[in-house]
């Protein structure tokens, strides 16, 4: 039985992946905050969808998800959707609090950390992979994205680290491009935004990847997506 765990699994692109891989007959662990949304996800997602409420800044709510991947039979996936944006309208670095920063490194960089390290055993076991959903905002400058950037940059870099120490698994920072999901809406309120792909057209590359295994390292959903077929 294949399983694969997905934070921030009840909506948005994480709730898309959910969908693509289900249909390839996984079995998956989805977390979320929001009760309506979790409900409507252990709802329409089948009983092959195993939804856990909580927040993964919690340790205890971490180690619950790997339980119950567990129980499932094992883990061959672990993906680091769930995050947060900060505050908007976007603000210039010069306007941050510190403290939010330090809020957004605890969501963003210390709960996927502290996440992996717990599922470690298990994927090492079925040669597995760790996907780090991350952002261009990591690598380019862009205005009023400096906070959130720099926490997808400490991703990245984490995820590069950890790929060199454990050779048994692959460790992926994977940038999605943009999508219209709640999270980009939020980064440009008022805006129309219906011109950026849903998330359900971005989640069959990541079946792709899984597919081509590709040494650990960061990937662009576009270069994936743009290659021939082997």
């Amino acid at each position: 039985m294949t399983t694969a765990i997905i934070t921030g699994g009840t909506r948005g692109f994480g709730r898309a992946l959910a969908g693509a891989l289900l249909d390839e007959g996984w079995e998956v662990v989805l977390d979320g905050r929001d009760p309506t949304s979790n409900d409507a996800a252990a709802r329409e997602l089948g009983p092959h969808a195993h939804v856990v409420p909580g927040d993964v800044t919690d340790p205890v709510h971490r180690a619950r998800l790997v339980a119950a991947a567990a129980r499932i039979g094992g883990l061959a996936l672990l993906v680091n959707n769930a995050g947060a944006l900060g505050p908007t309208p976007l603000p210039h670095l010069r306007d941050v609090d510190p403290a939010t920063l330090v809020e957004l490194f605890r969501v963003n960089v210390a709960a996927p950390l502290g996440l992996a390290q717990a599922a470690l055993p298990l994927l090492e076991e079925h040669s597995g992979a760790i996907l780090d959903i991350t952002s261009d905002a990591a690598v380019e400058a862009y205005e009023g994205w400096g906070a959130y950037g720099t926490t997808k940059a400490a991703l990245e870099q984490m995820g590069a680290v950890l790929g060199r120490e454990e050779a048994r698994v692959r460790v992926w920072s994977f940038d999605p491009g943009d999508m219209r999901t709640e999270m980009h809406q939020d980064a440009f309120p008022g805006e129309d935004i219906s011109d950026r792909p849903l998330p359900e057209s971005v989640a069959p590359v990541v079946l792709r990847l899984l597919a081509e295994r590709p040494p650990s390292g960061r990937i662009r959903s576009a270069d994936v997506a743009g290659r021939a077929t082997p």
